[in-house]
C-alpha cells in the first residue's frame, strides 16, 4: 500500500534531532580522520531479509542534511515489498558525508521498514474479511507522525494521532465519571458535533448500556475472547462501529477478524515490531 508522502519539513526536525544526537559536539571524528577530503564514492541501501520498505523518505533526508551535494536515488517506494538482495537506495558523493548520515538513515529506515512489514502481516490475516487493522498511539516519543505514516505503509490504518483528534473514553474515564451512562451523557452535552467519539467497554453489559443510551460512534470492545465478540456483533447489529482491541496477537488475528468486527486495533505494530535488517554496501568499481 502506497500513502502520500509527509512534508519533508514535518519530518525534517525528527532527523535533525538524530544526526545531531549522533554527530555529537565534534561531528564524525573518524571519517575526518581516515577518509581523505575529497573522496568520492557509491554506496547501495540494500534489504538483507524479506519485508515491507517504509521510511526512505527519512533516510533521503538524514544524507541531504549532511550534505546537500550527495546524489540519492530511490530505487522502491516506501510501501514496497523487498527481497533478500534488493537495492532500495542509491548514494554518491563524498565518501566521508555519506558515513556520517549512514546510521542514522539506517535507524529510520530499519525501524519504519519494521513496522510497516509487521502491519502487512496483521493485514494479511484478515484476508477474506471486511476487518481492518489500526494502530494505536502507543508509539516512540516524538516519532508519532513517522510510525504512523510506516503503518499505512504496510497496509493499515490509523487510529487517532492525539488526545485532541477524538473524544475516546476508556475504563478509567468511566470509572472517575461514575458509569457509562455519565460520560456518554455529558458528550452528548458538551461535545461539538464535528468530533467522533469512541467508548471502551469490558463486557457486553456494558455494549447494552451504550447502545441503550447513544451518543458514540465507536465501541472499543476491549480483551473479549472470540465468542463474546461474535455476540458483541450481532447485539450492534450494525448500529456502531467495533474496534476488538487488547493483546492482539498476529496468530489470533484471523480469528477475530471472523467474529465480524470492523477494526482491530493493535499496539504491538508499533511498540513491539522488529528492525527490519537494511545495510548500506560500497558499490564495487
Amino acid at each position: 500500500m502506497t500513502s502520500t508522502p509527509l512534508p519533508d519539513m514535518i519530518l525534517e526536525p525528527m532527523v535533525r534531532a538524530a544526526l545531531m544526537e549522533d554527530l555529537g559536539t565534534s561531528g564524525d571524528i573518524t571519517s575526518r580522520i581516515v577518509i581523505p577530503a575529497g573522496t568520492q564514492t557509491s554506496l547501495q541501501m540494500r534489504a538483507r531479509e524479506d519485508g515491507v520498505v517504509s521510511g526512505l523518505q527519512m533516510a533521503t533526508l538524514a544524507f541531504r542534511l549532511v550534505d546537500p551535494t550527495l546524489k540519492i536515488e530511490a530505487l522502491v517506494h516506501d510501501g514496497a515489498t523487498v527481497r533478500p538482495g534488493d537495492v532500495v537506495m542509491r548514494v554518491a558523493g563524498d565518501a566521508a558525508a555519506i558515513l556520517s548520515g549512514e546510521r542514522v538513515a539506517l535507524n529510520f529506515a530499519g525501524r519504519m521498514s519494521g513496522i510497516a512489514t509487521l502491519t502487512a502481516a496483521f493485514v494479511a490475516e484478515t484476508a477474506g474479511t471486511f476487518c481492518r487493522v489500526t494502530c494505536t498511539r502507543k508509539t516512540t516519543p516524538g516519532l508519532r507522525l513517522a510510525e504512523k505514516q510506516a503503518v499505512l505503509h504496510g497496509g493499515g490504518f490509523n487510529h487517532r494521532f492525539s488526545l485532541s483528534d477524538a473524544i475516546l473514553i476508556k475504563d478509567n474515564h468511566i470509572a472517575a465519571a461514575g458509569g457509562v451512562r455519565q460520560v456518554l451523557a455529558a458528550v452528548k452535552a458538551q461535545a461539538s458535533h464535528m468530533v467522533r467519539t469512541e467508548i471502551e467497554v469490558d463486557t457486553l453489559e456494558q455494549l447494552d448500556e451504550v447502545l441503550d443510551e447513544g451518543g458514540a460512534d465507536v465501541v472499543l470492545l476491549d480483551n473479549m475472547d472470540s465468542d463474546t465478540l461474535r455476540e458483541a456483533v450481532q447485539r450492534n447489529a450494525g448500529r456502531l462501529v467495533l474496534e476488538a482491541s487488547g493483546n492482539m496477537r498476529l496468530e489470533r488475528v484471523a480469528e477475530v477478524a471472523q467474529t465480524g468486527v470492523d477494526y482491530i486495533s493493535a499496539g504491538a505494530l508499533t511498540h513491539s515490531a522488529r528492525t527490519l535488517d537494511l545495510g548500506l554496501d560500497f558499490v564495487e568499481a
